[in-house]
């Protein structure tokens, strides 16, 4: 229920907001447990260590053309989701039948069934297309794996981790907080690019040292779904972010762009 709404309605007995706020807070902080599950899993699923099914091993084995079709549709699948329940015409629609202040935990707690439905689905294809066999350059691949996951977790915490997850926006509906209005900021991270978490999924995706023809389908369709991802993201950035467009200009999307340095002779007369 919006805000608006209950000042038409009246305003509720302090004790029923109270409980109503205690229950929406308990269920973003599940919303946020089942991120932090589907998380951790990510990255075992994705390091091919630890858990049941990974990329590459313990799904149902498939011709390799069936695995793909069901693959890319596991994906088409969780892009869906992702994607639409973004878009804020959906969100407007949804308002009504969600509470405003658990939007964005639900849209967490529906991300997080959709990865686990694409993980407990996905179909392995374990042929190997590279695999290095020097220690020290597993090593490397390795760090630039978990980098890639460090990058995705930090970019959580450059603004808000609570508010990103669907955490804050509960405790200040119960506080009777009104949420910031969206403005322009660019720490650190996003002046050199300005999708530095996707950044980081891309590099956790594609490095690895050992590369399977299933761990290419994945990183591919990821890749394929993180463009499609962006550009919808920009597109309502654009239209709803005084000056977007202008740093959009300047700053590339994914990876910094590292100029040399050019110094200029000066001629006296």
């Amino acid at each position: 229920m919006s805000d608006t709404s209950m000042r038409k309605s009246g305003p509720r007995p302090p004790r029923e907001g109270q409980r109503r706020g205690t229950v929406g807070i308990a269920y973003a902080l599940a919303a946020y447990a089942s991120f932090l599950l589907v998380a951790g899993y990510s990255v075992a699923f994705v390091a091919d260590a630890f858990v049941p099914v990974t990329i590459d091993r313990g799904g149902p084995e498939t011709s390799p053309a069936l695995a793909i079709t069901i693959d890319a549709l596991l994906f088409a699948l969780f892009g869906l989701q992702h994607t639409v329940m973004a878009r804020p015409a959906f969100k407007q629609w949804w308002s009504r039948i969600v509470p405003t202040h658990l939007e964005r935990a639900t849209y967490v707690l529906a991300t997080s069934a959709a990865l686990a439905f694409v993980y407990w689905q996905w179909r392995p294809l374990p042929s190997v297309v590279w695999d290095l066999q020097a220690d020290a350059l597993r090593a490397v691949a390795w760090a630039l794996f978990m980098l890639g996951w460090v990058l995705v977790v930090a970019m959580t915490f450059v603004f808000s981790h609570a508010e990103f997850l669907g955490l804050k926006q509960p405790i200040q509906h119960r506080r009777g907080e009104l949420p910031e209005e969206p403005r322009l900021l660019m720490p650190l991270p996003f002046r050199l690019v300005r999708h530095p978490l996707m950044t980081g999924f891309l590099i956790a995706f594609w490095v690895t040292p050992t590369m399977t023809v299933g761990h290419v389908v994945f990183a591919a369709l990821s890749t394929v779904y993180i463009l499609v991802g962006v550009w919808f993201e920009e597109r309502d950035l654009n239209a709803n972010l005084p000056g977007y467009a202008d740093y959009a200009a300047r700053t590339p999307r994914f990876f910094p762009r590292f100029r040399r340095a050019t110094t200029r002779a000066t001629v006296s007369p």
